[in-house]
């Protein structure tokens, strides 16, 4: 059974275009070569820009929970920290952990 790992992010209005830079260039590269996971997807949240910020959600695929626990052991913290700095108070995330039932 897959895993899917979504990260929900609301970056300051003013910081979308660095943040997107920023994370195709950088960030999802780095948690692709941790190689827990097989795939991601990156979405900006239609409906969801407003004096708050502009609404992003990354979902990453494991093919096991092993590897997401590999992840999250070994990798999680010094990506999130790295994240952390860049963009302190300017932004919220939330994370959910799913197991994929079917697939399309």
């Amino acid at each position: 059974m897959k895993i899917l790992y979504n990260v929900t992010v609301k970056i300051e209005g003013s910081l979308t275009e660095d943040w997107l830079q920023w994370m195709k260039e950088v960030h999802l590269p780095e948690v692709m070569q941790t190689g827990c996971f097989e795939s991601y997807l990156m979405s900006r949240i239609d409906g969801d820009d407003d004096e708050h910020g502009v609404g992003f959600a990354i979902q990453y695929i494991a093919t096991t929970i092993e590897q997401f626990d590999t992840y999250q052991s070994n990798h999680a913290k010094i990506l999130q920290k790295a994240h952390s700095d860049r963009y302190a108070n300017r932004y919220v995330a939330f994370r959910t952990l799913m197991r994929i039932e079917a697939q399309g």
